[in-house]
């Protein structure tokens, strides 16, 4: 399915504000309430729109220190990469995992509440991943800018 303008208008409208009322909706896009209403839903049934969420404060939720932590493996064999990426994905406060290309294997985005709360994070279960060769840990000083819409 190709989108076309009020396709993208919806989905922007929407990253912004996932619980608008469809009639508010429809009128921002100018579309009648039942037009809209057959475009939302074959947006979702195609897959464009993926579910809702409610995002947290992170502030209010106590969690104040972001950290990055790169991972290098100690071989890209196929079975230590997926038995790091089951064990990585038990991993409480973590908010993402990626497989990198460059000089490390994974990148993980993990939420704690100080730097004490990380240790203990890291001690837990960072330290217990299976086939890490070297872990490396950059804690964000201030987020300059985050984002959870795509530009459509």
């Amino acid at each position: 399915m190709d989108l076309d303008a009020t396709d993208r208008r919806i989905l922007t409208v929407l990253q912004k504000n996932g619980r608008i009322t469809n009639a508010e909706l429809s009128e921002v896009v100018n579309l009648s309430p039942s037009a809209c209403h057959r475009r939302v839903q074959r947006l979702e049934e195609e897959g464009y729109i993926a579910g809702y969420v409610a995002l947290l404060d992170t502030r209010k939720m106590g969690r104040l220190t972001t950290v990055f932590v790169e991972i290098t493996l100690q071989s890209q064999a196929e079975d230590l990469l997926d038995a790091f990426e089951r064990e990585v994905a038990r991993v409480p406060d973590l908010l993402e995992c990626h497989l990198m290309a460059g000089t490390a294997d994974y990148l993980l985005k993990i939420m704690a509440e100080d730097t004490e709360d990380f240790a203990r994070i890291h001690r837990q279960f960072l330290s217990r991943l299976p086939g890490v060769r070297q872990m490396q840990s950059s804690f964000a000083l201030r987020t300059v800018v985050k984002t959870t819409a795509l530009a459509v």
